[in-house]
């Protein structure tokens, strides 16, 4: 299931680390994916029943390019 947030929410929306970079909705390899990926660092935050969980302590490492097959 693919994220569905508000499109002016995705606008204010960034990542909680250092950079503050934009999210953007899926990941790489799964643009259907349930979660919000960094533009800059590429850490996944899970969207948990429509709700974005941005918290660093939740967020999934970033995949090395070549690892997301």
């Amino acid at each position: 299931m693919t994220v569905r947030l508000d499109p002016q929410l995705m606008d204010v929306l960034a990542c909680p680390s250092d950079d503050h970079a934009p999210l953007r909705a899926g990941t790489p390899a799964d643009p259907q994916a349930d979660v919000l990926t960094c533009t800059a660092c590429g850490r996944g935050f899970p969207v948990v029943d429509g709700i974005p969980v941005l918290l660093l302590e939740e967020a999934t490492p970033p995949v090395p390019a070549g690892e997301a097959d």
